[in-house]
C-alpha cells in the first residue's frame, strides 16, 4: 500500500515538520509507514477506508479506497491531489465513512464522496467525485446570507459544520442530525436549533451519532424569564413536601412516560415551517411561548409514518423540549418500545424510576413514576394521547403521593448526611460535584412558581408549611437560592466571591450544593446522583418551635463561608484570551451501543447534555464508529459506548455512561483519536517526548491470520515504536487505521515548545490533585471553622486564590496544547503578550499564602490534617514530593502551598530555552528574553516575600503573647528589631525596657506590657550629626511625638536609617507589591519624600483626639489639602499649614438636637476661621462675611430665620467678636421695618434711621435698642414730629408737631405714634403769620443720621488690609501689588480645586489680563490714564481682585439699604451722599495703587505730539473744557460704580420727583396731541426754523416729504431720537453727552435749512429745544435732571455741557408750568 511513497520511520528524511505515520493495531513488531509528501502535513482525517490530508499551502490530498473517483477502480498507490481545490486555500479537512469535506479560508464548504444519504449536501446525485461547493445559507436573513464555517465533521450518513457564530449546521440522514424532521435525506444544511444561542466549541461525528463541545452559558445569557412549568407535561418544576421536622422543596422534576416527539414538530426535509427558539438556558428548556410550534404535514390516519430505512431509531420516543400539543403517533402496539427518559426544559430531568430506586440493568424497562397515567398513555396507544392532558396529576392528592414516593425511601439517612456536611466549609468544588445548571435564573420571575406551588400544595403539606412560608417568604428564599447574576458560579452556579461575606447560616452550604440542575434524561446521571440524596433538595426549618434540636445544634456550630474552588466565570482578564474550561458535552442520534452517554441505549433526536461531564472541563471530543471519547484539561480520558474490542480503555460496565480510561499514574493524555473499534491516545511520559497508547482491536492482515481469534486490549497499551517517530503533535484514527503527525527537533525549538506545554499540563494536574485530595477533604471537615479560628478568612482567601491560579494554569495548558497542534509559533503566546495576567495571579496568591503563614495558619491546620489524613499523611508527603517521614504536617502544607510558586522558575527557564532557538537579533528572541526577565524577577521577589513571611512567623513565636494579638496582622512583615539592644531611646530610664520593632507598615515601640505603633506612612526619620553629640542618633518625627533613637554603632545607625527609609518608601507607594517587584531590579531612593500623602488617626492631640486626617503631610504635620474626620461627626476638608487649618476649607459640624449640621465654607488661619466665609447654621441662619478667631468679625451679612422658612430678617454691617457693632442695616421683614444706623453689643445704639413699609421715617438717637432721645419722625403725608422719644415710636417730652398744611403744636408730648397722643403746649397757625415763620419751623432732614464717611468702614478696611495696609493709605505701594498678585493666584487655585466654584470663560480671560500692571514711570499721560481706566474696569469686573470684591460688597450693602422698605423718598439725600462717599474713598485706593495719578481736579499734562491728533479729532465739535483731561473720581469711577447702583438710586429719584414728573407728563401728553407746525407756532419757534420737508422712511413716497399742517412727529426727528437715549445711559457724563448730541442734531438740521452759517442765541434756541424735549416724551425727565445735577462732575458745570444741561433743566420747568389755553 503506497510502498513507493513510504519508508520506515527510522530512516532519515529531508522534512522536519508535519511528518505523517500510519499503522494498524498494537503489535510489538509493528513499524508505522511513513507517507512522503512534498510539503509538511498540517492536518489529517481518516474515514472507514480512506483519508484526507491538508498540507502546507492549503493543498488537499486523498488516499486509500476512493470508489467515487470515476477514473480509479482500486486503491491508488499514492496520495491523490484534489486539483479541484487548487486556487482555494483550505484551512481544515474532515473525513466520514465514505465521504470527505474541506473548509476554505473564506469559510466556504466543499464536499465529495458518497452522497446517497445526502451527506455531501449536493442534491440529486448519489456520488460526488470531486470537491463541490456546498452553500450554507442563513434563512433568517433577507436575502439569505452565506454562513462562514470554521470546521467540519463527517459521519457515515451525515455531516456537521461549526459556523463562525459557533452554531451547528447539519445535513444528510438520520436522527444524528438533531433536526426537527423525519423527511430524509436533508440536502440543504440546516441549523441545529436546539443548540442555537449556545457557544459551540467543537463537533464530532460517529457512524450514527453526533457530539458537540459547548461552552457553559455565562451570566449575561441567564437574564431571561424563568419557566414555571415543564414544557412537556405542564407540571410545576418545583415541588414541596413535608418530612419529619423540615420542609423539602425539590426541583427534581421528571416528566411521566410516553411523552414523544410531536408530529406537528416534524419539519420537511427542505426546511419548511417556522423556526424553533434560538436561545435556551438549559439543555431541554421548553420552546418559548412567544414562538409558534414547528408545522409539519399531517400524518396518515392509518397509523404511524413509515420510518426511514436509514434510521430505524426514529420510532423511538423523543426527548422533551418539543411542543406537547403536537406528538408523533406512538410505536405500533405489536412492537413495544422502552419508554424514553424525557429531558425537560429548565435543566431538569425525567427519570424512569423514582430517585431512590436501584437501576441494575441499563436495558431493563423502567416502571413509570406516575401512578395516574391513563391507559392510552401507558400503553403508548391512541394517536396523540400523550398530549391529551396538560398534567398527568389531576389533583393535589396525587401530587402529594408523587412527592412522598419521591422522597420517602432514603430520606432519613440522606437528611442526616446532608445536614452533617452543612455546617462545614463546603465550597463549590470543581470538577467533581455536578456543575450547576447553566440555565439557573435570577429570582425575579421564579417567585411565581413558588407562590402557585404554595397555593396548590397547602392542603397537602399542612399548617407547618404555611407557617414556614409566613416566617421566611419563599420569594426571599429563592433570591437566596438563585443568587443574582454576577455572583454565580460557572455557568450560572450559585456561589460566593472569594472571601466574601457569608449569609444565611445553616442553609448556605446546602444552597451551594442543592441547585444542581439535571441536564439530560440520563439513567447514568441518575445512578451517579442517587448517592448524593438530598443535594437536589433544599431543606428549610419551620418556625423555631418546630425545628428539631439536631438542626439547632448543627446550625449553632462555628463554620466558614462557602468558597468556590473554581473562579466564577474563569479568570476575568483571560476570558477572551484563553479557552474556556466551563464546558458541556451534548450528544444526539442513535444510542443502541450507549454511545450517547446517557445511561441507556435510546436515541435522542435532539442534542441533550451529558450532565456527568459538565464539570469535568472537557476540552476535546472525538467519536468512533460506535463509541465516544472526551479529553479533559486534567489529561483524563472519558469513554463510553461500544466496548466490543476494549476500545473504551476499561472493562467496566455499563459502558453507557462516561467512565475513565485506565491509565498508569503520571500519564497525561493531551490528544485522542477514535476509529471503528479502537482508540489511540497521545500523552506525556517521563521524558519530554510524547508517547502513544492504543486501546482496542488488534488488526490481523493476511489470509493466514484471518481464522485466528481476534485479540484486543483490556486497557490502553504503550506502542513501543512511538519513541522513533520524533515529537508527535497529533493523532487521528478511522476505520482500522491510526495516524500520527510528528516533527523533527532540529533547532531544539520543537522540544522546548513540547516541554513548555508538558510542564503546564503537569502543573495543572498537580494543582488539581492538591485541590481534590487536600483541599476538598479539609473543607469537608465539619470542625474546620472552629479549628482555624481567626485564620478562617485567610484560609478562604488562599483557597480562592489557589483555585484562581489552578484554573488559569488549566486554561493556559489547553491553549498551549492547541498551539502545539496548530501554530507552533512564539508570537501570540498569552504567556508573553499578556504576562500581567500570570504575574498578577502569582503575586496575589503568594501574598495570601504569606498572610496565612504569618498568622500561623499552617500550624492551626495541623489538627484538621490529623483528623483527615491520620498520623501518617502519605498523601501530603506524595504531593509535596517530600521523602522525609519526620516532616510535620504544617511544614508539608507550607511546602505544598508554595509549590505553584516554583513554576515561575520553570517559566523563566523554558522561555530562555526557547529564546536560544532564535537569532539574538530577532524580535522573537527579544520578546522571549523580556518574558524570561519578568518571570525571573517575580520569582526572586516572591522568594524574598516567602523568606519575609517565614522570618515574621518565627518572630511571632518568640514575641510576648499579650502583645501578639494586637500587633499580629496578616499583611504585616518583620524587617528588623532591636532585641539585641542595638537601638535604645534617648533619655530613657535606667530600668526601662525599650524594644523597637520595624514592620513593613509600622514602627513599634514596646515597653514591658505596653506598646505604641507608629504608622510608617506618617513617620519621618533623619540622622543627627555625630559631630554635635558624639552619639549615633536618629531623630524620629511622628504626628504627635518626636523622639531620638540611639544606635550602638555607626553601622547599626546606617542600617536602621536605611531600613526605616526603605520601609517608609514602600508603605507610601501605591501598592507595596508592585513597588517591591520594581525595586528588585533597581535601587530605591536614599530617603522617602518629606512631603507625602497619608492617613493618620490622632490619639493625643486634644484638638484632634480620635480624629482621622487624610491628605498631604510635611515633616510630621498636615500641610496642604486634606480631610479631617472627628469621631463626633465633624468634618473639615481644605488646606492645612504646619498642622493647622489654614487657607480655604469646608467645615461641617453636626447638630444632634436639630438633626442637621452647621456648615462653614471659607478661609482659615492658624486653625481658626479667619477671613471671608459663608456659615450656614443648623437653625437656618446664614452668615456671609468676615471671621476672625472663629467669630464673626468685620463686615458681614446675617440672614436669620427658622429652619427652612424664608428669612424674616437680614442684617448687613459691622461685627465685633460675634456681635453687631458699628454701622449696619437691619431689614426686619416680619415688622416691615428697616434700620440704618449704629450698633453696639448687638443693640441699636447711637444715631440711626428707621423707615417702615407704611411710609414712616425716623431719624435720631437710639439707646438700648430703642428710640430714645432726640429724633425726627415723618409720616407719609408729611406730618412731622421733632422732639424727644422714650420707646420705639413713643413720644415722650418736648417737641414740635407740624401738620402737612403748616399748622403745628409745640409743647410736651406723650404716647405712641398712631394710637393717640397727649399734648401739653401751644397750637400755631403759621399761615396767619408772615411767610418767614414757615422757614423757622421747616424740618431739615439728615442732621441726625450717620454721615456717609462713617458708613461701611469695615468694607474699606478689609480692602486696605488685602493690599497689606494696616490703615487707609498706610503701607508700601509695591507690596500692595504683591498682595494683589497673591490674591489672584490663590483665588484661581481655589477655583481650580473646587469645580463647583468654577469661573466662566470671560472671568478667566479677565484674570489673565489683570496679570499685566499698567506702567507708572513718570507723570501720568492720557495714554497712561486710559490704561489705568481700563485696568480699573477689569479689576472691578472680577470679585477675585480686591477692588472687585470691594465693589461687590458696596453694591450689596447699597442695594440692601435702599431696596424694598428702604425705597423711601426721604432717603434720597443719604443715598446720593453715600455714592459720593464711595467715589472719594475708592479714589483714595486708586491713588494709593497709582501714586502718580493727580489729585481730585488735577490736570493731566498733554504731550505736544498729541496736539495735532487731538485738534483734528475735535475740529467738528464745539469748544468746551475736556472733562477727560481733568482727573476726577466721578469721571474715573462712576462708569464702573453707577451702573451697578443705578436701579435703587433712580427709584429714589423717581419717588422724590413723583409730583413734579406727574405735572410735567400731563403737559407732555396734552401738547403732543398737536401737529408739528401748530406746536412750533405755539412754542414761539421762529418760522425760519420750521422744517419745510423731512426724510421719509417709505421708498414709495420718495426721500423727501413736504411738511404739511397735519404732519406730526416728523420735524427734528433725528434730534428727538437722540434725546430719547438719555434714559438708556447711567452716568451724568453719558447723559450730558446725549444732550450735546441732541443740540448738534438740531444745529445740523437748521444749517441745512438756512443754507448759511448760523450762530444760535438762547432766544432762538430755547423754543426749538423745548419742542424736541416735548416730542422726546421722556417719562421721568425730572429724575434724570436731578440725578445729573447731583452727580455731575464739578469741572463741567460752567462749560458747554453745563449750559446745555441748564437749557434742558429750564425746558423741564417750562413744561411743568406751561399754561395751555
Amino acid at each position: 500500500m503506497m510502498e513507493s511513497q513510504r519508508k520506515s520511520s527510522g530512516e532519515d528524511s529531508p522534512g522536519e515538520r508535519g511528518l505523517l505515520h500510519l499503522w494498524k493495531g498494537y503489535s510489538c513488531s509493528l513499524t508505522p509507514d511513513r507517507v512522503l509528501l512534498p510539503r509538511p502535513v498540517l492536518q489529517v482525517a481518516l474515514g472507514t477506508s480512506h483519508g484526507v490530508m491538508l498540507v502546507e499551502g492549503g493543498q488537499v490530498y486523498s488516499f486509500g479506497a476512493l470508489p467515487w473517483k470515476q477514473t480509479q477502480v482500486s486503491e491508488p498507490l499514492e496520495p491523490v491531489l484534489e486539483s479541484t481545490l487548487s486556487g482555494q486555500r483550505v484551512v481544515s479537512v474532515a473525513a466520514g465513512g465514505r465521504h470527505s469535506g474541506a473548509v476554505t479560508e473564506d469559510g466556504g464548504v466543499h464536499m465529495w464522496g458518497e452522497n446517497a444519504a445526502g451527506q455531501c449536501g449536493v442534491p440529486g446525485v448519489s456520488v460526488v467525485p470531486n470537491p463541490t461547493p456546498v452553500g450554507v445559507l442563513d434563512p433568517d436573513t433577507c436575502p439569505p446570507h452565506s454562513v462562514r464555517i470554521l470546521e467540519l465533521a463527517c459521519g457515515e450518513q451525515h455531516s456537521l459544520a461549526l459556523s463562525a457564530q459557533h452554531e451547528v449546521w447539519a445535513w444528510g440522514s438520520g436522527s444524528q442530525l438533531g433536526l426537527l424532521t423525519t423527511a430524509f435525506p436533508v440536502w440543504k444544511p440546516q441549523r441545529v436549533e436546539h443548540l442555537a444561542g449556545r457557544h459551540v466549541l467543537q463537533v464530532a461525528c460517529g457512524a450514527t451519532h453526533s457530539l458537540a463541545l459547548v461552552r457553559c452559558l455565562g451570566p449575561l445569557d441567564l437574564r431571561r424569564p424563568f419557566p414555571d412549568k415543564c414544557g412537556q407535561c405542564h407540571q410545576q418544576l418545583y415541588t414541596m413536601t413535608d418530612k419529619e421536622d423540615h420542609v423539602i422543596i425539590s426541583d427534581s422534576h421528571y416528566c411521566p412516560l410516553g411523552v414523544e416527539l410531536g408530529e406537528g414538530e416534524a419539519r420537511p426535509g427542505l426546511g419548511g415551517g417556522s423556526k424553533a427558539p434560538r436561545l435556551r438556558s438549559s439543555p431541554s428548556e421548553p420552546l418559548l411561548s412567544s414562538l409558534s410550534s414547528v408545522s409539519a404535514p399531517p400524518a396518515s390516519p392509518a397509523g404511524p409514518p413509515e420510518p426511514s430505512s436509514k434510521d430505524p431509531g426514529l420510532t423511538q420516543p423523543q426527548p422533551c423540549g418539543t411542543d406537547p400539543e403536537h406528538v408523533l403517533p406512538p410505536p405500533h402496539p405489536t412492537e413495544p418500545q422502552p419508554p424514553p427518559p424525557c429531558p425537560t426544559a429548565s435543566g431538569h430531568s425525567h427519570p424512569q424510576a423514582p430517585q431512590g430506586r436501584e437501576t441494575g440493568n441499563p436495558q431493563r424497562d423502567p416502571q413509570p413514576s406516575s401512578a395516574h397515567v391513563d391507559g392510552s398513555q401507558a400503553a403508548g396507544g391512541g394517536g396523540g394521547g400523550a398530549g391529551a392532558k396538560s398534567s398527568p396529576y389531576p389533583d393535589e392528592q396525587e401530587v402529594k403521593d408523587y412527592l412522598k414516593r419521591l422522597s420517602d425511601q432514603t430520606l432519613a439517612e440522606q437528611t442526616a448526611k446532608t445536614l452533617a456536611g452543612a455546617t462545614a466549609l463546603q465550597p463549590v468544588l470543581e470538577p467533581d460535584p455536578p456543575e450547576p445548571e447553566a440555565g439557573s435564573q435570577p429570582p425575579s420571575t421564579a417567585s411565581s412558581t413558588l407562590n402557585s406551588l404554595v397555593v396548590s400544595c397547602a392542603s397537602a403539606v399542612g399548617e407547618r408549611v404555611a407557617s414556614t412560608y409566613e416566617a421566611l417568604s419563599l420569594k426571599k428564599m429563592m433570591n437566596y437560592y438563585y443568587p443574582s447574576v454576577g455572583v454565580g458560579g460557572p455557568g450560572g452556579a450559585p456561589g460566593v466571591a472569594p472571601g466574601g461575606p457569608g449569609e444565611g447560616g445553616l442553609d448556605r452550604v446546602l444552597l451551594e450544593e442543592t441547585m444542581q440542575g439535571k441536564k439530560s434524561s440520563s439513567l447514568g446521571d441518575i445512578r451517579e446522583e442517587e448517592a448524593e440524596g438530598l443535594r437536589r433538595r433544599l431543606s428549610l426549618p419551620g418556625l423555631l418551635s418546630q425545628v428539631s434540636p439536631r438542626l439547632l445544634r448543627k446550625s449553632s456550630r462555628p463554620r466558614l463561608q462557602a468558597t468556590p474552588l473554581t473562579p466564577v466565570g474563569g479568570v476575568p482578564e483571560a476570558r477572551e484570551l484563553l479557552p474556556s474550561l466551563h464546558t458541556e458535552v451534548w450528544s444526539w442520534g442513535r444510542g443502541d451501543q450507549g454511545q450517547l452517554g446517557h445511561g441507556d441505549t435510546l436515541p435522542r433526536l435532539q442534542p441533550v447534555c451529558i450532565k456527568s461531564l459538565s464539570s469535568k472541563e472537557v476540552v476535546r471530543v472525538v467519536a468512533g464508529a460506535h463509541h465516544s471519547v472526551a479529553l479533559t484539561a486534567q489529561s483524563q480520558v472519558f469513554t463510553w459506548g461500544s466496548n466490543s474490542s476494549g476500545q473504551l480503555g476499561h472493562m467496566e460496565s455499563p459502558s453507557t455512561i462516561p467512565r475513565l480510561a485506565k491509565l498508569s499514574e503520571g500519564i497525561r493524555v493531551w490528544d485522542v483519536g477514535a476509529g471503528e473499534q479502537h482508540t489511540v491516545l497521545l500523552a506525556d511520559g517521563d521524558c519530554c517526548q510524547p508517547i502513544l497508547y492504543y486501546s482496542g482491536l488488534q488488526v490481523r492482515e493476511g489470509p493466514a491470520l484471518q481464522d485466528l481469534p481476534w485479540a484486543y486490549t483490556q486497557q490502553p497499551v504503550l506502542l513501543p515504536f512511538c519513541m522513533n517517530l520524533g515529537y508527535v503533535s497529533g493523532v487521528c484514527a478511522g476505520g482500522q487505521t491510526c495516524v500520527a503527525l510528528a516533527d523533527r527537533n532540529v533547532t531544539g525549538f520543537i522540544a522546548s515548545f513540547h516541554e513548555l506545554a508538558a510542564a503546564e499540563r503537569k502543573l495543572y494536574c498537580k494543582l488539581s490533585s492538591i485541590k481534590g485530595q487536600i483541599l476538598r477533604p479539609l473543607l469537608d471537615l465539619e470542625s474546620l471553622g472552629s479549628a482555624l479560628g481567626p485564620c478562617a478568612g485567610l484560609f478562604q482567601m488562599v483557597v480562592a486564590r489557589f483555585s484562581h491560579l489552578c484554573h488559569l494554569s488549566g486554561q493556559h495548558s489547553a491553549a498551549l496544547t492547541s498551539r502545539l497542534q496548530r501554530g507552533r509559533q512564539v508570537r501570540g503566546l498569552v504567556l508573553l503578550d499578556n504576562s500581567s495576567i500570570f504575574l498578577d495571579s502569582y503575586r496575589e496568591y503568594c501574598c495570601s499564602v504569606g498572610n496565612l503563614q504569618v498568622m500561623g495558619g499552617f500550624q492551626t491546620l495541623a489538627k484538621p490534617c490529623l483528623d483527615v489524613f491520620g498520623k501518617s499523611p502519605e498523601v501530603l508527603q506524595r504531593l509535596a514530593e517530600s521523602s522525609d517521614d519526620s516532616t510535620s504536617p504544617s511544614d508539608l502544607l507550607t511546602a505544598l502551598f508554595h509549590l505553584p510558586l516554583l513554576h515561575l522558575q520553570q517559566y523563566a527557564r523554558l522561555l530562555l530555552k526557547l529564546a536560544g532557538c532564535f537569532e539574538a537579533t530577532s524580535e522573537d528572541h527579544q520578546q522571549l528574553q523580556e518574558g524570561c526577565s519578568r518571570f525571573e524577577a517575580l520569582a526572586l521577589h516572591l522568594k524574598r516575600k516567602r523568606k519575609e513571611a517565614e522570618y515574621t512567623c518565627h518572630f511571632w513565636k518568640s514575641f510576648p503573647g499579650k502583645m501578639t494579638d494586637s500587633l499580629r496582622k496578616p499583611h504585616r512583615r518583620l524587617i528588623c528589631e532591636s532585641s539585641n539592644k542595638a537601638l535604645t531611646l534617648q533619655n530613657a530610664g535606667r530600668f526601662s525596657v525599650n524594644w523597637f520593632i520595624l514592620f513593613n507598615d509600622a514602627l513599634v515601640h514596646a515597653q514591658f506590657s505596653t506598646h505604641h505603633v507608629f504608622p510608617l506612612a506618617t513617620l519621618w526619620v533623619e540622622p543627627i550629626p555625630e559631630e554635635n553629640t558624639g552619639q549615633y542618633g536618629l531623630k524620629v518625627i511622628s504626628p504627635e511625638e518626636t523622639f531620638v533613637l540611639l544606635a550602638c554603632s555607626s553601622m547599626e545607625k546606617t542600617k536602621w536609617l536605611r531600613s526605616i527609609n526603605q520601609a517608609v518608601d514602600l508603605a507610601l507607594s501605591v501598592s507595596g507589591q508592585e513597588a517591591g517587584a520594581s525595586a528588585s531590579g533597581a535601587g530605591q531612593r536614599a530617603e522617602p519624600p518629606i512631603s507625602r500623602t497619608a492617613s493618620y488617626t490622632f490619639y493625643k492631640d486634644s484638638r484632634l483626639k480620635e480624629a482621622t486626617y487624610e491628605g498631604r503631610w510635611l515633616a510630621g504635620k498636615p500641610n496642604g489639602r486634606g480631610v479631617v474626620r472627628w469621631s463626633d461627626g465633624r468634618i473639615y476638608t481644605g488646606t492645612f499649614k504646619n498642622g493647622l487649618e489654614d487657607g480655604y476649607g469646608d467645615y461641617v459640624v453636626p447638630n444632634k438636637a436639630l438633626n442637621k449640621s452647621d456648615h462653614y465654607q471659607g478661609h482659615w488661619k492658624e486653625g481658626k476661621m479667619h477671613g471671608q466665609g459663608l456659615y450656614r447654621y443648623a437653625t437656618g441662619e446664614v452668615y456671609e462675611g468676615s471671621f476672625q478667631d472663629n467669630m464673626r468679625h468685620g463686615h458681614g451679612m446675617l440672614r436669620s430665620g427658622t429652619l427652612n422658612s424664608c428669612c424674616p430678617s437680614v442684617f448687613i454691617g459691622h461685627w465685633l467678636q460675634d456681635r453687631k457693632c458699628g454701622y449696619g442695616v437691619l431689614d426686619d421683614i416680619t415688622r416691615g421695618e428697616k434700620y440704618m444706623g449704629m450698633w453696639h453689643d448687638d443693640q441699636r445704639q447711637g444715631t440711626g434711621v428707621i423707615v417702615t413699609q407704611f411710609g414712616l421715617y425716623y431719624e435720631g438717637a437710639f439707646c438700648n435698642n430703642k428710640m430714645m432721645g432726640t429724633g425726627v419722625l415723618l409720616s407719609e403725608d408729611d406730618t412731622t414730629y421733632e422732639g424727644e422719644f422714650s420707646e420705639d415710636w413713643t413720644l415722650n417730652g418736648k417737641g414740635v408737631l407740624t401738620m402737612p398744611n403748616g399748622d403745628l403744636f409745640e409743647g410736651s408730648f406723650s404716647g405712641e405714634w398712631g394710637s393717640g397722643l397727649k399734648v401739653t403746649g401751644s397750637y400755631f397757625k403759621p399761615n396767619l403769620y408772615d411767610t418767614d415763620k414757615d422757614k423757622t419751623h421747616s424740618v431739615k432732614l439728615g442732621r441726625l443720621v450717620v454721615c456717609a464717611e462713617d458708613k461701611w468702614r469695615a468694607v474699606f478696611e478689609e480692602c486696605w488690609s488685602q493690599l497689606g495696609c494696616e490703615a487707609p493709605g498706610q503701607g508700601e505701594h509695591s507690596q500692595a501689588w504683591d498682595h494683589i498678585a497673591v490674591a489672584l493666584t490663590s483665588s484661581r487655585r481655589q477655583h481650580r480645586d473646587s469645580p463647583e466654584l468654577g469661573l466662566s470663560r470671560t472671568q478667566s480671560k479677565t484674570l489673565e489680563s489683570l496679570e499685566f500692571i499698567p506702567q507708572q514711570t513718570g507723570p501720568v499721560t492720557m495714554e497712561t490714564y486710559d490704561s489705568i481706566r481700563h485696568y480699573l474696569i477689569k479689576a472691578c469686573d472680577t470679585p477675585l481682585h480686591p477692588l472687585g470684591r470691594l465693589l461687590e460688597a458696596l453694591v450689596a450693602v447699597y442695594r440692601m439699604t435702599y431696596v424694598g422698605v428702604g425705597a423711601n423718598r426721604r432717603l434720597l439725600p443719604q443715598a446720593v451722599s453715600e455714592v459720593m462717599s464711595y467715589l472719594a474713598r475708592i479714589f483714595q485706593l486708586v491713588r494709593f495703587l497709582f501714586p502718580d495719578l493727580p489729585e481730585e481736579g488735577g490736570l493731566i499734562p498733554e504731550p505736544s505730539s498729541l496736539d495735532t491728533k487731538e485738534s483734528s479729532s475735535t475740529s467738528n465739535q464745539l469748544e468746551s473744557p475736556k472733562p477727560g483731561r481733568v482727573v476726577s473720581s466721578s469721571a474715573l469711577l462712576l462708569p464702573v460704580l453707577l451702573p451697578r447702583l443705578y436701579p435703587p438710586l433712580f427709584t429714589l429719584y423717581a419717588l422724590e420727583k413723583e409730583r413734579e414728573d406727574d405735572a410735567y407728563w400731563d403737559c407732555v401728553i396734552r401738547l403732543n396731541k398737536q401737529p408739528d407746525l401748530a406746536l412750533l407756532a405755539f412754542l414761539g419757534v421762529q418760522q425760519k426754523f420750521w422744517p419745510v420737508s423731512f426724510s421719509s422712511s417709505d421708498p414709495v413716497l420718495g426721500d423727501k416729504q413736504q411738511v404739511l399742517s397735519t404732519t406730526k412727529d416728523s420735524c427734528f426727528a433725528s434730534a428727538v431720537e437722540t434725546l430719547q437715549q438719555i434714559s438708556t445711559t447711567f452716568t451724568p457724563s453719558d447723559k450730558l453727552q446725549v444732550i450735546q448730541m441732541t443740540f448738534e442734531d438740531i444745529t445740523q438740521e437748521v444749517l441745512s435749512l438756512l443754507k448759511e452759517d448760523f450762530l444760535w442765541s438762547m432766544d432762538d434756541l430755547f423754543p426749538v429745544f423745548l419742542y424736541v424735549v416735548l416730542r422726546a416724551r421722556i417719562r421721568n425727565l425730572g429724575s434724570e435732571v436731578s440725578l445729573i445735577e447731583d452727580l455731575m462732575d464739578p469741572c463741567v458745570q460752567h462749560g458747554e455741557h453745563g449750559i446745555m444741561f441748564t437749557t434742558l433743566k429750564a425746558c423741564y420747568y417750562q413744561i411743568q408750568h406751561e399754561k395751555i389755553s
